[in-house]
């Protein structure tokens, strides 16, 4: 069995969890996900089988989309619900739409992050929130991001013992904090804040309405129906330019060859080659010579 399960990861598991149980459902070791999702997330977790995993990195590099709502009025430790309170200032003002939307949108484009103490990024070897659970605070270093969208879901803002709450859509890059994106929020409108829930709803080409819960994974499987619900591998990387081979150039392909660049050669970056509706590899032009074509990965060889 090889291509890309669309899950949808419940509330409660870490994405690691999520590849243990698939692993033990479909009885196969070849599985991997595509970007972790903290475990009070829910949402689309695209699982790779068999050769799959050798493009799971494109799918995680590729954008993410992801619904959440934004408490301000204090912050936690976590920056989202889990943590414990430690700044409160409660809202005494009215903070109108007009003035979230603006705040919204002056986060569009390239912005910079610092990673939250409770995540997963490294710093001199060890993980974040193994600081944080020491008590331990270390500079953290700041990261370029890119939000292609940012706005309110709906007009509709809950207040609540001095706080207010609203939910928001956020398109955005790789790499990309939501829950530092909610503190970020806060601190425009002058409060502490903290993300409250969050749904990704989109990862790559993987969107809300192709996934299966666990209960559709497990009932799937018993009525030895799950392969209808595979997706090819290459809908997982169908968000990067197509090139079609011809049959003779696919034995060079397989084999990893250096080529010359064709004419029609796509402009963009990284290209799939395509044959008969499979992908054999993903090549980019040659760095030293720009009338080569050299492959990045090798996606079969037999």
């Amino acid at each position: 069995m090889e291509g890309i399960l669309p899950l949808w990861k419940p509330k409660g598991m870490t994405s690691h969890d999520c590849v243990f149980k698939v692993r033990k459902l479909l009885r196969m070791k070849k599985v991997g996900h595509t970007g972790t999702l903290d475990p009070d997330v829910d949402g689309v977790l695209p699982i790779c089988l068999g050769r799959a995993t050798k493009i799971a990195e494109y799918i995680t590099d590729a954008g993410k989309v992801y619904e959440g709502e934004v408490t301000i009025g204090f912050s936690t430790t976590t920056e989202d619900a889990s943590g414990e309170k430690i700044e409160e200032k409660k809202i005494e003002r009215d903070i109108s739409i007009e003035e979230i939307n603006t705040v919204l949108q002056s986060f569009i484009g390239t912005i910079k992050q610092t990673p939250p103490m409770f995540s997963a990024v490294k710093v001199k070897g060890k993980r974040l929130y193994e600081y944080a659970r020491e008590g331990i605070s270390i500079e953290r270093p700041s990261r370029t991001v890119h939000i292609y969208e940012l706005k309110l879901l709906d007009d509709l803002i809950q207040k609540s013992n001095g706080t207010f709450s609203f939910r928001f859509r956020v398109h955005c890059s790789k790499g990309t904090y939501i829950r530092t994106l909610a503190v970020m929020i806060g601190e425009k409108l002058g409060y502490p804040a903290h993300m409250s829930s969050l749904t990704r709803t989109e990862s790559a080409t993987i969107k809300t309405n192709d996934c299966l819960t666990f209960a559709q994974l497990e009932k799937a499987v018993q009525e030895d129906e799950i392969i209808q619900y595979i997706y090819p591998l290459e809908k997982g990387i169908s968000h990067l330019s197509f090139f079609s081979l011809d049959s003779n150039l696919v034995v060079k392909i397989k084999n990893g060859a250096v080529l010359p660049r064709p004419n029609n050669w796509p402009e963009n970056g990284q290209v799939v080659m395509v044959y008969e509706e499979k992908a054999y590899a993903i090549y980019q032009v040659h760095p030293d010579n720009e009338t080569l074509i050299k492959p990045v990965k090798v996606i079969r060889n037999e």
